[in-house]
């Protein structure tokens, strides 16, 4: 079987306005969700029934499926979509989104977790926003791929993101070499990031394919 990436991309329901008195209500509605379109994207792309009993988790935290270790998956959400990558050939996976109109402290952000030459160059770009959430979701699924999270010093991490391109490779010490796709898909920016692996031929690439699912009419219950 050839390395490949699927990605789902599902649209989340949406809520109501937040009040004092509903915001844990919501808080909870919003991981009940996540959890079904997660068992959801799951069963269909690996044709097995996944049910919450069978996600475990590392000591970082990173979910993996214990019962089937040649499937790996990673998933992130924004305000209001959900997505899901997963691959059976794939040794590390990690996956980011954000959308592009949330309302973040970009300075200070970037000053804190971007690598001087990252923040050089998001500075001669006149504080361009597309290259920001390129640099962010890089870094946090590079970090996710590898397991680590955010605990490593995120300004140490040097994506080498270039702003006219949509992908790459770093490689930080400790954490290894990784590849990554840059997608900006409905209002988002979308990170994925995988560990490479070099073959006869160079590093080989997996191919990656990407799906958007307009509604949930077909999301069932796990």
């Amino acid at each position: 079987m050839a390395r490949q990436i699927q990605i789902d991309i599902y649209p989340l329901a949406q809520l109501s306005p937040e009040s004092v008195l509903d915001r844990r209500a919501q808080i909870a509605a919003r991981k009940v969700e996540i959890a079904q379109l997660r068992n959801h994207c799951l069963s269909r792309y690996f044709a097995l029934a996944i049910w919450d009993q069978d996600i475990a988790r590392t000591d970082f935290g990173k979910p993996y499926l214990p019962e089937y270790s040649d499937c790996v998956f990673n998933h992130s959400h924004s305000q209001n979509f959900y997505a899901m990558a997963m691959s059976r050939k794939i040794s590390n996976l990690g996956l980011d989104m954000e959308e592009l109109n949330r309302k973040v402290r970009f300075q200070a952000l970037a000053e804190h977790a971007f690598h001087p030459e990252e923040l050089a160059l998001w500075h001669a770009l006149d504080g361009d926003l597309e290259y920001w959430f390129k640099v962010w979701t890089t870094k946090e699924a590079v970090l996710k791929a590898n397991g680590l999270g955010i605990r490593i010093n995120l300004n140490e991490l040097n994506t080498k993101i270039h702003p006219d391109q949509h992908g790459g490779m770093c490689t930080m010490e400790g954490l290894g070499v990784y590849a990554y796709q840059n997608y900006r898909i409905g209002g988002c920016m979308l990170s994925v990031a995988w560990q490479a692996e070099q073959s006869c031929r160079g590093f080989n690439f997996p191919q990656i394919q990407i799906y958007q699912h307009l509604t949930r009419q077909n999301v069932k219950r796990n």
